[in-house]
């Protein structure tokens, strides 16, 4: 049962992962879920994040919208939402535990790759892009994490900033409206008190992205990709050991 002085807790956590997740274009369940789980079941933990996940992609979209490339966004997001179903019905059979290593592995390994291969960079083809993102969509499907590995093949196209963040947000914005539907159609709810929240946890969602923006806009493009490295480092080391 939450009371409503961890609403303002709850806030607070929203502000600080609207925040890295605006800066770093992904990260906001990762930050999120294991801290609620403490007070909240996983079913309603799922739902409540899934809901500030997508405020967050909305504000992406919003503050970022000069950088939408919906060319880029079809043949990359797309794809990779239709094999992520396919990637999360190969999950079933797998251990988390070992899923979740695996892809801090995998990301602590693309990040010394690009340090070591500076200027490593995708085509940007039509059929890089479809064939990438169809291979994106099935392992965060497999992981069952999308932000991350989303951030490492967009990361691998060099985009500019507001490219790079505002086609995080619609492929995020798609995804997220998909699993809210299937929670509330599952028969998952919110508790009233956490319902009443969400007058804290949108304008907390709202001040963080506007942060994020201005702290986006201070980082040199030439350096962009190597502060987002730095985040998929940091979430590969909390999956890989702390999964």
């Amino acid at each position: 049962m939450v009371i409503y002085e961890e609403i303002t807790y709850i806030a607070l956590l929203t502000l600080l992962a609207s925040l890295i997740g605006t800066l770093a274009g992904f990260g906001i369940s990762t930050i999120m879920v294991p801290v609620l789980l403490i007070v909240l079941p996983l079913p309603q933990t799922l739902l409540l994040v899934g809901i500030i996940h997508w405020f967050n992609d909305i504000w992406k979209l919003l503050l970022f919208r000069e950088g939408i490339r919906w060319k880029l966004f079809l043949t990359f997001g797309i794809p990779g939402i239709l094999t992520s179903f396919l990637g999360s019905s190969l999950s079933l059979r797998i251990s988390r535990e070992i899923l979740s290593r695996a892809l801090g592995a995998f990301l602590i390994a693309y990040v010394l790759f690009i340090i070591f291969n500076r200027t490593f960079k995708l085509s940007h083809k039509l059929s890089v892009a479809v064939s990438s993102g169809g291979l994106t969509g099935f392992f965060a499907g497999i992981f069952g994490i999308g932000g991350e590995i989303n951030a490492v093949a967009l990361s691998a196209f060099n985009l500019e900033k507001a490219v790079y963040v505002a086609t995080a947000g619609a492929i995020s914005f798609l995804i997220d409206s998909t699993r809210i539907a299937i929670y509330l159609r599952g028969g998952v709810r919110l508790e009233s008190v956490i319902l009443s929240g969400f007058l804290l946890f949108i304008p907390a969602s709202l001040i963080g992205a506007m942060l994020g923006k201005k702290g986006v806009e201070k980082i040199p493009q030439e350096k962009f990709r190597t502060f987002v490295a730095f985040f998929i480092f940091l979430f590969g080391l909390k999956l890989m050991f702390f999964p």
